[in-house]
């Protein structure tokens, strides 16, 4: 098979030589692939579903059915791995040529264990997205607070400014009392600028 550094495009293009006279010219679009397919070597499937254990190969150690205690199960085959891989160790010092089956067994123990966390993998999604949801909530509530408080100060602070320049005005006075404000022409007030974060 020959190779290059840059090698030509693909003669597809030849296919689109008169699209900018006669755009109808060119050929359709392929449709979506739907089923399986292989790519690099690999054969993949346009389903999102998670493909049993069976339908891999894989003999199933854990239990069937639709309502699986996944934390019962992922410390069960957390203790089989463990039970397994003492028993390699042990096969290794005493028969080393009996490895090959224990490899196997430590490797469908693997497998379960995989599929098992990856059935989990929607779940985890879920509590994730209703987790950034909540954050989003929290933050947007604490931003609309800092508005208020700003807006309260801002108000406060432009009828101690209109008092400062126009004593005689009672609006201020009455919008004080009104809002239960202390207010600015009182002789105690004293106008603090909270700090801005």
């Amino acid at each position: 098979m020959a190779t290059a550094t840059y090698p030509p495009p693909p003669p597809y293009y030849r296919l689109y030589k008169n699209y900018a006279q006669d755009p109808q010219s060119a050929p359709e679009p392929p449709p979506p692939i739907e089923g399986t397919y292989i790519c690099f070597g690999g054969s993949y499937t346009t389903s999102d579903a998670l493909p049993s254990l069976e339908e891999q190969g894989v003999r199933q150690l854990y239990s069937k059915g639709p309502n699986i205690d996944f934390k019962k199960e992922l410390r069960s085959l957390n203790g089989e791995l463990q039970l397994h891989v003492l028993e390699l160790a042990d096969i290794l010092i005493e028969r080393p040529s009996q490895y090959a089956r224990r490899v196997e067994e430590i490797s469908t123990v693997f497998k379960n264990l995989h599929h098992l966390l990856n059935s989990l993998r929607p779940h985890q999604a879920r509590a994730t997205l209703i987790h950034i949801l909540e954050l989003q909530i929290e933050r947007r509530k604490q931003a609309v607070e800092d508005i208020k408080r700003y807006a309260h100060f801002l108000m406060f602070f432009l009828m101690s400014l209109t008092t400062i320049l126009d004593p005689s005005t009672i609006f201020v006075g009455m919008f004080c009392n009104l809002h239960g404000l202390q207010n600015p022409r009182d002789s105690s007030f004293l106008l603090v600028v909270p700090e801005v974060t």
